[in-house]
C-alpha cells in the first residue's frame, strides 16, 4: 500500500494547482501545460467520484480517500515520465488531506497524511475565490469558499510549503504562474 502513495524520484520541476472547489485549478493546469508544451496531471478524484455518483448516486466517503490518493499518485508518476521540463499537477495528496479533514471532522487516514507530507513539489499555486462558483454533481460548498480558502492557506503555511496565491482573471493568473515557474526553471 505504501509504495502506491509514493512519488517516484524526478529532476523535473513540479507545480501544483491547489485550493477550494471551483477556483480555476483545471483551467490553469491546462493553460500552463499548453504554455510549457508539457503534460498536466488531472484531478483523479473528479473521475473517481463522478463515476461513483453516476453508478450509485453517492458522494465521497472516507473509504474512497485512499483509492483516490493512489490513483492521483499513479497518474502523477506515469505523467512525470512524459513531461518536458515542468509537470503541472491539478491537485496533490495535501489537497486530499485538507478535504478529508474538512468533511470528516478533522480525520485523515494516517497513511494518506504521511504521504501528503512526504511527497514534494517545487511550488504550489493557491487559487483564490475571486472567480464565480460553478456547481456540478460533486461541488457542494458554495457558501464556504472563504473558510475553505483559509483552511487551504493555513495548511500550506503549517507545513512550510512554497506557495503563491493566484488572483484575478485568467490572463493575470497565467502570467503570474509563468513568471514563478520561469524563476524555478532558471535556477
Amino acid at each position: 500500500m505504501e509504495e502506491r502513495l509514493k512519488q517516484e524520484p524526478s529532476d523535473i520541476v513540479k507545480v501544483v494547482l491547489y485550493g477550494p472547489e471551483s477556483t480555476g485549478k483545471t483551467t490553469m493546469a491546462k493553460q500552463l501545460a499548453r504554455h510549457y508544451n508539457t503534460v498536466w496531471v488531472p484531478e483523479y478524484a473528479r473521475e473517481y467520484l463522478q463515476n461513483k455518483w453516476n453508478r450509485e448516486q453517492k458522494v465521497c466517503e472516507p473509504k474512497d480517500l485512499l483509492p483516490i490518493a493512489e490513483g492521483q499518485i499513479r497518474l502523477e508518476n506515469e505523467l512525470t515520465k512524459k513531461a518536458t521540463k515542468v509537470l503541472v499537477c491539478d491537485t496533490d495528496l495535501l489537497e486530499t488531506k485538507v478535504y478529508s479533514e474538512a468533511y470528516y471532522v478533522g480525520h485523515c487516514d494516517p497513511l494518506l497524511e504521511e504521504y501528503a507530507l512526504k511527497n514534494s513539489y517545487h511550488l504550489y499555486f493557491l487559487t483564490y475565490i475571486d472567480i464565480p462558483w460553478v456547481g456540478d454533481d460533486l461541488r457542494d460548498k458554495p457558501n464556504e469558499r472563504e473558510r475553505m480558502f483559509a483552511y487551504f492557506k493555513d495548511t500550506l503555511e503549517k507545513y512550510n510549503r512554497n506557495f503563491v496565491i493566484l488572483k484575478g482573471n485568467d490572463e493575470t493568473r497565467l502570467s503570474t504562474a509563468i513568471e514563478h515557474i520561469n524563476n524555478l526553471i532558471d535556477k
